[in-house]
């Protein structure tokens, strides 16, 4: 239940290029292709050059 209440929120915030975590702006990088960005709080994120889009990252990017 308490997942069904949260999801919808994260997207939205990752949809206006937002932290999930503290809500800050995430910065928009140049290049193309899947950038990492971290943010403030430590959380990261893939920056999608092409779709203009935001998604956190999995294990595999982080390292």
């Amino acid at each position: 239940m308490f997942k069904n209440i949260i999801g919808p929120v994260q997207a939205w915030l990752l949809s206006q290029g937002k932290c999930v975590g503290c809500g800050k702006e995430l910065s928009k990088p140049q290049g193309q292709g899947y950038i990492q960005v971290t943010c403030e709080c430590g959380r990261i994120y893939m920056y999608d050059a092409g779709a203009n889009k935001y998604r956190r990252a999995t294990l595999d990017e982080v390292k």
